[in-house]
């Protein structure tokens, strides 16, 4: 079969399998020819998504390596949250400069386009004017908040001072403390998203919009968001939004990741029905005869295929990697993925994100939990949707879920090893909620149109 007929605009997921199951060398023949035709589709600029993870370092060796004649016109875009894992960050930039020189590029946070107020004042705003029957001055006729212009105003009327301890002000990075304050926690995956919108807007909806859905399967969705302040907007305001700004001033025509079908189900999908290079739209590429392309050159590969790789030609790669931990089966084993340190999307599942972050990184996971709030939420979401069961359970989760019950969110329990806060999974009834899946980082979720107005 010849390399390019493995190469089609879309696939069966019975095809993707057995595609997967290809040697590695057939596999590399495969990535390289994608490669080639991106190259020859960009009009303007390529450029590589470098995460300073094994995937995308595979991606650059691969153009590096097979395609020596067009690999001096690849950039690279390395997306720098601002909150990498220091490993991960050190080798970025210096496999980046080694290998790109002045074509490597660092995303840098955006900032905001007008003054905020901080969420605590905010809330301390609303109870006024709620108690002053005065929520006209910041609600639409519907009770959804007209904005942060209409909140400031509101203050300011009032008589209060602007400062930094009550106000982001314009020109401020969108660091991720401030997502944290303003929207809330990553924790619980992309389905704790569903609105797309500062926490104090959110909380004027639930609380004052008459447009808020009857639909049964969201009123235990917005049970829990009343208390809980989850929120997964930081992955658009540090990751998304920073690269797609980068690139168009970049003049970015095609960006090249080291995305997999066998991540998950939501990439397996979008590789399924799109293929390895599909075309979307970017406001900066105009009037060409092409659009602007995203190329997954390594998307039928496997961890596997890419340690696999990495050994053959003795590549370098984060040391992250090399970091171990000892998994609840009690078994030591290696980080496989690189990403946020902060992130806390998959706290449902064992051996999440964050319990092996204890252990890797204590300090981190001290300021995740106690800083910025993690177990405080984490406890709230226990405390509403605990699983009754487990409390009277002998089990060790049994043991954990009592130990929540009686200490709650304390530096005590944080104390004890393993944490009880290291999988929540059994400890809480997510059933009917819409948070009891895992959504992929690269997918957004809106759940219904009148959700998406706040």
């Amino acid at each position: 079969m010849n390399i390019k007929d493995y190469i089609k605009p879309s696939y069966t997921f019975k095809e993707v399998y057995e595609l997967q199951k290809l040697p590695l060398s057939v596999k590399i023949e495969i990535s390289v020819e994608v490669l080639r035709r991106a190259f020859e589709l960009s009009q303007h600029n390529i450029a590589l998504a470098f995460s300073g993870g094994k995937d995308s370092q595979v991606v650059a060796d691969l153009a590096e390596r097979y395609l020596p004649d067009y690999f001096p016109r690849m950039l690279c875009i390395f997306g720098n949250t601002g909150i990498e894992f220091p490993e991960s960050l050190k080798f970025a930039r210096k496999y980046g400069f080694e290998h790109f020189g002045d074509r490597f590029h660092e995303t840098e946070l955006s900032r905001l386009e007008e003054d905020e107020l901080r969420y605590d004042f905010a809330r301390q705003i609303v109870a006024e004017l709620e108690e002053e029957n005065a929520l006209g001055e910041i609600l639409k006729p519907d009770g959804k908040l007209k904005g942060q212009k209409a909140l400031i105003d509101a203050a300011l009327k009032r008589g209060y001072d602007l400062n930094h301890h009550n106000c982001f002000f314009e020109g401020q990075k969108k660091t991720f403390a401030y997502c944290v304050e303003q929207y809330g926690a990553p924790l619980l995956g992309k389905a704790t998203s569903k609105l797309d919108a500062h926490r104090i807007n959110i909380e004027c909806f639930l609380k004052y919009s008459a447009s808020v859905t009857g639909k049964e399967e969201l009123k235990e969705y917005y049970d829990i968001l009343r208390e809980c302040k989850f929120s997964q907007h930081c992955c658009k305001l540090l990751k998304k939004e920073p690269s797609e700004r980068k690139q168009a001033e970049l003049d970015v025509d095609v960006i090249v990741k080291g995305l997999m079908a066998a991540e998950s189900r939501s990439r397996l999908t979008s590789i399924a029905t799109r293929g390895h290079i599909f075309e979307s739209h970017r406001p900066h590429i105009n009037g060409d005869k092409n659009g602007f392309f995203h190329v997954n050159p390594i998307a039928l590969w496997t961890d596997d295929d890419v340690w696999e790789y990495i050994h053959l030609h003795n590549c370098e790669y984060s040391p992250l990697y090399d970091m171990t931990y000892t998994a609840e089966d009690g078994t030591t084993q290696c980080i496989k993925r690189n990403g946020c340190i902060m992130c806390g999307t998959d706290i449902q599942f064992k051996d999440n994100h964050l319990s092996i972050l204890r252990q890797t990184h204590p300090k981190a996971w001290e300021s995740c939990m106690k800083h910025f709030g993690y177990a405080d939420e984490l406890y709230k979401l226990f405390r509403i949707k605990k699983n009754k069961y487990i409390l009277d359970s002998f089990t060790d989760d049994g043991t954990k879920a009592r130990m929540i019950e009686r200490f709650g969110s304390t530096d005590r329990l944080l104390r004890d090893r393993p944490c009880a806060y290291d999988d929540m999974g059994n400890l809480v009834d997510l059933t009917g909620t819409g948070l009891e899946n895992e959504y992929d980082a690269e997918v957004m979720i809106s759940p219904d149109g009148q959700l998406s107005m706040i």
